[in-house]
């Protein structure tokens, strides 16, 4: 589920966007992009979506100046940035939980080794394509530099897009160096391409080599630095997940529950429509669509009252053609509900509309049309079908 959001970083307001899974968070990460580039940067939005698909929750964002966010770039640098990642984790550990990963595209990368120790919370720091150092972005406009040390600024070109550069900017990169790295105390993967053109491998080797263990790292073989090929964006994202859970602990919460035979439990999981379902064997859960307000865990209720008639038509039928010994390979059955179905009823002019539940069956074998028909007439025989057509009584009691 994607969630657009804005949080507060000095006088800017900054857009972000949250992805969580429509199932359990295993726990939060935070991902910064690239140089000049913006949260939905390919490689962002790819590596997002694959970490959410493996229940982690991802929060991306456009530093200040870039994309949505407020603010002039030109005024900007790598301290801001810096800031900015700050007040991210600030915003969700008080809106949801405090990232436990931070993962770094490019400069992004720096960045986050830069605030590892500002977010306590984290245990664990991923970069990709990253310099070891924040002076290393200045190759991108090395042209450039005798006019901004002349002139205080100058206007660059990269990737296609004219960015205004301060002094300020070269200054206040100047003055980061990479001797955090060997103080990081928490568990790094390197990710690298060999034949990255913008930031040489050497950079990761020198990553790698000032952190302590734990520490890992993984060759992105033919990516372009910013992974443009889907599959390397993909490819990344499933090791950062397999990665990740040996070092992050999940936020996740194993349910448990004692359940006795023959009774089926539904306990609140979340306090909204999420709901814990458990028998004595097995346990799943049941929620609403996103549209009503749910999260899409799980079935809807309607969803597993057609599951169950289903399932019990399907079971009786299989039953009867083994009994019979009949040719039938396969079984198939697929239920819709409706609250207001008037088709083939009578005096339906009179009816404010019938509340119904369409079957269709369908099967592989060699079935005559005789054998068809008593086919379809055992499947009103089900018992699911029979309680469904039976004046059942509910009968609600307070639990002691």
């Amino acid at each position: 589920m994607r969630q657009k959001v804005e949080f507060t970083s000095g006088d800017h307001k900054l857009s972000g966007l949250l992805e969580t899974p429509e199932t359990n968070i295993k726990f939060y990460a935070l991902f910064a992009h690239c140089f000049t580039c913006g949260k939905d940067v390919a490689a962002a939005s790819r590596i997002s979506r694959a970490l959410t698909a493996k229940g982690i929750a991802v929060l991306r964002f456009d530093f200040t100046g870039l994309g949505n966010s407020d603010g002039d770039f030109a005024n900007t640098n790598f301290s801001s940035n810096i800031q900015d990642l700050v007040a991210a984790a600030d915003f969700l550990r008080k809106e949801y939980s405090a990232p436990k990963l931070l993962i770094g595209h490019s400069l992004g990368g720096a960045a986050v080794l830069g605030v590892a120790e500002k977010v306590k919370e984290s245990v664990a720091v991923v970069t990709i394509g990253s310099p070891s150092d924040a002076a290393h972005v200045a190759h991108n406009f090395a042209a450039h530099i005798d006019d901004i040390e002349a002139n205080g600024e100058a206007e660059v070109s990269l990737a296609g897009r004219n960015f205004k550069i301060q002094k300020q900017f070269l200054d206040d990169i100047n003055s980061y160096g990479n001797s955090h790295i060997s103080k990081l105390k928490k568990a790094l993967l390197v990710m690298h391409s060999p034949v990255d053109s913008t930031v040489n491998i050497s950079e990761a080797e020198k990553i790698y080599q000032a952190a302590l263990h734990p520490k890992s790292f993984v060759s992105l073989d033919n990516a372009d630095h910013l992974l443009s090929n889907k599959k390397d964006s993909e490819y990344a994202a499933e090791v950062i997940a397999a990665w990740a859970s040996r070092y992050v602990p999940s936020d996740t919460k194993t349910y448990q529950s004692t359940v006795a035979q023959g009774h089926v439990l539904v306990e609140e999981k979340d306090h909204k429509f999420a709901q814990h379902v458990s028998t004595a064997s097995h346990y799943w859960l049941a929620d609403e669509p996103v549209k009503v307000g749910g999260k899409n865990s799980g079935p809807d209720p309607y969803d597993h009252l057609l599951a169950g008639l289903g399932a019990c038509t399907s079971m009786t039928l299989r039953m009867y053609a083994q009994r019979k010994n009949l040719p039938v390979d396969h079984i198939k059955v697929e239920l819709t509900h409706t609250r207001n179905y008037q088709e083939d009823c009578e005096n339906c002019e009179q009816q404010s509309g019938i509340e119904a539940i369409v079957r269709n069956i369908s099967f592989v074998g060699s079935l005559n049309e005789q054998e068809t028909a008593r086919f379809l007439e055992i499947a009103d025989k089900c018992p699911v079908h029979k309680t469904l057509h039976s004046k059942v009584a509910v009968v609600t009691r307070l639990a002691e």
